[in-house]
């Protein structure tokens, strides 16, 4: 019995050891993806490519919500000289004007998340790529992308904000 259990813990020790060699050979990475999207200059790219393709709708959405506000402004100081029909038709416009302006303002803003996700997506995709290169040319085991705590000597991002900065075409 003694003789079992003595190879028992011979056998349980040597197979610690041997796990504990290998896991030293185990090489962990770690990716701040909000920092990519901060810091790569693809994204930096994506975010002004995006800001130059709505800035006019944005202007104009802002100039027409200044000109309905001046308007419901005016309404309100005059609606007690109007008669009640003008007050009645005065209303009306205004509020047509508003539901039109939120419509505008709905479809801007759904039009710019339905882009800000494919430059996003394009962006991801780079990323990915930057990734499995500096995993793969490092011999990296794993690379995680969310964790609730790393330790920062595992934090590779900024090799991968390099590579990625390095493969764009300026």
């Amino acid at each position: 019995m003694n003789t079992l259990r003595q190879s028992l813990w011979i056998g349980i020790a040597a197979t610690c050891l041997a796990f504990g060699a290998h896991a030293q050979d185990f090489k962990i990475g770690f990716v701040n993806t909000d920092r990519i999207f901060r810091e790569a200059s693809s994204a930096k790219a994506a975010q002004a490519k995006l800001e130059q393709e709505f800035s006019r709708r944005e202007k104009e959405l802002v100039e027409t919500g200044n000109t309905l506000k001046t308007g419901s402004e005016k309404f309100e100081r005059e609606a007690p000289t109007l008669s009640e029909s003008q007050r009645a038709a005065r209303q009306k416009q205004l509020l047509d004007q508003d539901r039109e302006f939120q419509r505008k303002r709905r479809e801007f803003q759904e039009d710019l998340n339905t882009r800000k996700n494919e430059e996003q997506q394009l962006v991801v995709e780079r990323a990915n790529r930057a990734v499995k290169q500096v995993a793969e040319a490092e011999k990296y085991d794993v690379v995680f992308q969310e964790a609730v705590y790393i330790n920062p000597k595992h934090d590779i991002t900024e090799k991968v904000i390099k590579a990625l900065n390095a493969a764009v075409p300026k």
